[in-house]
């Protein structure tokens, strides 16, 4: 025996350790858009990326313009070109389109840069390096500045390591094309994402907190997208569909409401329901505990809209529909529905106590009385008769001692019903009744609901004998649940709605309900054959899967109700303190992480609605995953657990942001200045791998310039007064008067023509204009021959690459930033070109990040632009040494402690002259500004170890001083509106953790939890907390970099 447990014990170690291994991996699974959205299925098929029409990133209007911007690649290509290359072309640009394009391009967080191009797996890059190394530059020129890539591209492309060091994805399992090719992870792409144990992953959204134990919450159906929510107390609130809230209440019955701040109180203000036709006839119903005398009673009221506001009920205008005595406190039942034949459902609880023990069998199987059942009443017309009639085809109308108003009995204290909107396609299921029924000992159970229905309550208790003598009775003719779940998983049962929603296509059919003690979110879907449904739990995504914007993944354990608005999302409500008077109740939305509906499909635009009173913005309290810190961090509840949890964020990878290397501008004394000599014609040589033959292009500085090296480029010093002649190198080329290599045929490929083959044949590219050689050719060609991979390719490429990029001078003024500072000097000044990058262990990794943009979809390119400034002042030398690289995520306790102005290593001096503003200082308390104006309240400015002007700790002045803002909700739309106060064009990122640099102790946090739309003329115009309310510590100072 001793022997089998021993070999047992390392077989147990060895599966636990399996399933840990395989849960890490399931949590890195992640589809996501460029969007920062689910994937989904295009509502048209599409052309040019094919392989996405199932599933994926791209509608039909995005895959068309992948195809143009293809076909103008391609349109530079001959036929044997279009051949080789297409393929690759094709190949990268369509990773837009893949369902794990954000991981393609490390997008997933949007608070971070992205990649200019999909990351790729080691073997294809090598060999798309082979093939079609020098089609990098024609990629890149449509995503940024030619200029920008020109030195860049042409290094790489020459050095297949730092080649693929830029473009490979080092995740084996997501770079393309295994991607494509991983069978776990396409085996369930775009289903509701299971855990090993078979748990259904999702995510919630916060929409409404600090409620006080919110039982409900409706809409209207008019088209305002409005929700109502309930309290316990007696106050229904009014939500518009931005999420802010009425300060006037739409009802309060907290002076008439029965109910105590006791936990776990069953009476209060249970429910509402508006009137189907409610824009019209403007009626709403109320459900509460009253309490008359000293007795316990069940009230259903009718309350009339107020004539004067849309958003109130006329509190004046109350009538009782109906009143049931109750005999105990607890077992209220508390709901109230509107079927879709127009009646009033109402389901009341059996009376309280445990076993119902009134009468012979209990109030539940007794139909002279009203509790335990659930009724339906007809209140249309009733305005000058009875409060309500009886429909005519209730199932116990003509049946003595049987009251009217029964329409099915034997429940014990149902708990949140709703009604079936149906399939959104065929209907199926529309109409039906869904109940979540509370056990008494051993099982709660949901049931649905049919006219005349005994559903068994006290005999049974779900599928169990309680009663066992009423249970053996042979009339009993009882209607089993469709599901019942013992105690050991809740023990009371929150009834939910089955999903018709339009966003979530995933969940339709789906019936999502809870547990009040327990926490636990659980689904069942029927199997339309069988007629049996399935049960599945359903838990929260880890970090990894609900890495989206505004998800979270917790939530507090009490779930009150279930709700659905208007366009049919659903959500539920729960509270951390089940109080009538803490406000700790907040509202969820769910939501599925693994597909959404296609672009356009779910869109819906709010009818207006006319506020009366002030509107409370809403401020999410729950830190949304995207921005959870890499360190444990607690969280309310979990569906697992019943104690608090804890959830850890992966690490991201460290981005390293480095801009190429500046030029260094030297400003020498007068005495220094060298004579004037004659205009001088400029040649440029390049030294390359290759013999080069070089076309030059002026460029008009008036200066006498000195031009040294960049990147791979060796010039000869030469001085000028007034033009400097540039050239762009190529390998030479036999090519006739419209600029086209002569013996080689030329194809003009049509977008639709996709490759489908790889060849190592032959290359040449059609040249876009005409190009001139100036010096004498390396090696001669024999005319009429086509080049070679080897020779010639080189020498097409760059061909037309030259043709883009050569044109732009070297030194521009930037237009979206300062001018220059002080008019030109009539005495020439030497300028000096970049010095040498530094050695080629650091030049890869700056290569890495130089094609990275902190917006590729709307600011591509501006993150690496060189943007040049000089003043004109003689005597005046100014040097800045280059910027260091900086680690954006830092996630090494030791190397936090780093900061964008500390020296990493060494490095050359710069060319910016940086002068910090006058009044603008480290500290706070500076009422002035530029040139001695007066600051205005909310002014903004960049605070940098070094000096930069456009990156640095954000700091607002607000009440006479300067103090910091939290990085807490700051995306790159609020860094925009700091960065456009500043003169600049955008937000290229935006940097948390103190990044930038933090504030000492005597420098104020004077805002916290900033959420701009990007339209703001300040951060004082975002939804933020207030002024000085925070609960960061400048740890968490935001930073910003500008372009």
């Amino acid at each position: 025996m001793t022997l089998q447990i021993n070999t047992l014990v390392p077989h147990q170690i060895l599966l636990a350790f399996l399933l840990l291994l395989l849960q890490a991996w399931w949590g890195n699974c992640h589809p996501q858009c460029l969007d920062y959205k689910p994937p989904f299925e295009p509502r048209q098929p599409l052309v040019f990326c094919k392989e996405y029409s199932k599933f994926g990133c791209c509608d039909l209007e995005k895959d068309e313009k992948l195809a143009f911007r293809f076909s103008t690649i391609m349109g530079n290509f001959d036929h044997l070109g279009y051949n080789i290359c297409g393929k690759y072309i094709r190949s990268i640009l369509c990773q837009e389109c893949s369902p794990y394009a954000a991981h393609l391009y490390d997008a997933e967080d949007a608070n971070t840069p992205m990649r200019m191009l999909p990351g790729l797996c080691g073997d294809y890059c090598s060999s798309y390096w082979h093939q079609c190394r020098y089609t990098l530059s024609l990629l890149l020129e449509d995503t940024g500045s030619p200029l920008q890539f020109a030195n860049l591209t042409a290094t790489l492309e020459e050095d297949r390591r730092r080649f693929c060091d830029f473009l490979e994805l080092k995740d084996k399992q997501y770079c393309y094309p295994n991607v494509l090719t991983n069978a776990e992870l396409n085996a369930n792409l775009g289903s509701v994402r299971e855990d090993p144990k078979g748990c259904l992953e999702l995510c919630l959204q916060e929409v409404a907190n600090g409620l006080r134990n919110p039982v409900a919450m409706i809409h209207a159906d008019d088209g305002t997208q409005r929700f109502f929510v309930a309290e316990q107390l007696g106050y229904v609130w009014v939500y518009l569909a931005n999420g802010s809230r009425i300060d006037r209440p739409f009802l309060n019955l907290t002076q008439a409401v029965l109910t105590t701040p006791w936990v776990g109180d069953e009476r209060g203000f249970l429910c509402m329901a508006l009137h189907p036709r409610f824009t019209t006839v403007r009626k709403a119903y109320v459900y509460y505990s009253v309490s008359i005398k000293k007795e316990e009673r069940i009230r259903i009221s009718e309350f009339m809209l107020s004539a004067h506001d849309d958003n109130q009920l006329d509190h004046s205008s109350e009538r009782t529909i109906l009143e049931v005595v109750e005999p105990a406190s607890n077992h209220n039942g508390g709901q109230l529905l509107f079927g879709h034949d127009g009646y009033l459902y109402i389901f009341i609880g059996d009376g309280g106590r445990a076993g119902d023990p009134f009468g012979k069998f209990g109030n539940s199987q007794n139909k002279s009385t009203l509790l335990g059942k659930v009724l339906r009443i007809d209140i249309d017309n009733n305005d000058d008769g009875a409060p309500y009639s009886i429909p005519s085809d209730n199932p116990f109308l003509g049946e003595n001692e049987a009251r009217p108003e029964v329409y099915a009995y034997g429940v014990r204290n149902m708990w949140r019903c709703s009604i079936d909107r149906g399939d959104p396609l065929t209907g199926s299921g529309r109409g039906r009744m869904f109940c979540g029924d509370v056990g008494q000992n051993k099982y709660e159970e949901v049931d649905l609901i049919v006219k005349g229905g005994n559903y068994g309550w006290r005999a049974k208790e779900g599928f169990s004998c309680y009663d066992r003598k009423l249970c053996q009775n042979s009339s009993l003719d009882d209607i089993l649940p469709i599901f019942a779940y013992p105690h050991k998983l809740g023990k009371s049962v929150t009834g939910g709605y089955i999903y018709r929603g339009c966003q979530m296509p995933n969940l339709n059919g789906l019936y999502i309900f809870g547990d009040f003690m327990s926490g636990r979110l659980m689904s069942l879907k029927e199997n339309v054959i069988t007629g049996e449904w399935q049960y599945n739990e359903i838990c929260m995504g880890r970090d990894q899967t609900c890495r989206f914007p505004k998800l979270i993944n917790s939530y507090y354990k009490y779930i009150i109700s279930f709700a659905e608005d208007e366009a049919g999302e659903l959500y539920f409500l729960a509270t951390g303190a089940p109080s009538a008077t803490a406000r700790a109740g907040i509202i969820y939305k769910i939501v599925d992480p693994s597909r959404r509906a296609p672009p356009g499909k779910c869109s819906i635009k709010p009818s207006p609605v006319k506020i009366k009173g002030k509107l409370i913005p809403f401020y999410p309290k729950t830190e949304f995953v995207v921005n959870k810190k890499p360190t444990t961090t607690p969280v309310p509840t979990t569906t697992t657990r019943k104690t608090t949890t804890t959830t850890k964020k992966t690490p991201r990878k460290p981005i390293i942001i480095i801009k190429p290397p500046m030029p260094t501008r030297r400003t020498m004394r007068k005495s220094q200045l060298p004579k004037p000599t004659a205009p001088t014609r400029k040649t440029i040589q390049t030294t390359r791998k290759t013999t080069m033959r070089t076309t030059a292009l002026p460029t008009t500085i008036k200066a006498t310039t000195t031009i040294k090296t960049t990147s791979a480029t060796t010039i000869k010093p030469t001085t000028l007064t007034t033009t400097i002649k540039m050239a762009m190198t190529t390998t030479p080329a036999t090519t006739t008067p419209t600029g086209r290599p002569t013996g080689t045929p030329v194809y003009q490929p049509r977008f639709t023509d996709y490759p489908t083959s790889m060849s190592t044949a032959k290359l040449t590219v059609r040249a876009k204009t005409k190009t001139k050689t100036t010096s004498k050719p390396a090696q001669t060609l024999p005319q009429g021959k086509a080049t070679t991979i080897k020779a010639g390719y080189r020498t097409t490429i760059m061909t037309t690459a030259s043709s883009r990029t050569a044109q732009i001078p070297i030194i521009t003024p930037s237009p979206t930033r300062r001018p220059l500072q002080n008019p030109p000097s009539t005495v020439s000044k030497p300028l000096t070109s970049p010095r040498p990058p530094p050695p080629a262990s650091t030049t890869s990794s700056a290569l890495q990040m130089a094609l990275t943009s902190a917006r590729y979809l709307d600011h591509s390119g501006a993150l690496t632009t060189p943007r040049y400034y000089w003043s004109q002042k003689p005597t005046v030398s100014s040097y800045k040494p280059h910027r260091p690289l900086i680690n954006t995520t830092l996630p090494k306790p030791q190397e936090e402690k780093l900061r964008l102005g500390e020296k990493l290593e060494k490095t050359e001096e710069g060319n910016q002259i940086h002068k910090r503003p006058r009044g603008w200082g480290t500290g706070h308390g500076y009422k002035r500004g530029r040139g001695g104006r007066r600051l205005r309240v909310g002014s903004v400015r960049l605070v940098s170890a070094d000096g930069l002007s456009d990156r640095g700790r954000v700091e607002i002045f607000i009440g006479g001083e300067w103090g910091t803002v939290c990085d807490d909700l700051f995306t790159t739309k609020a860094g925009a509106v700091v960065c456009r106060q500043l003169g600049f064009r955008t937000a290229l990122a935006v940097m948390k953790r103190a990044a930038l640099g933090e504030a000492d102790r005597t420098v104020r946090i004077l805002l916290d939890d900033v959420e701009c739309e990007g339209g703001e003329r300040s951060l004082l115009g975002c939804k933020r907390s207030r002024v000085g309310k925070h609960n960061c510590s400048h740890a968490e100072d935001v930073g910003v970099i500008c372009g």
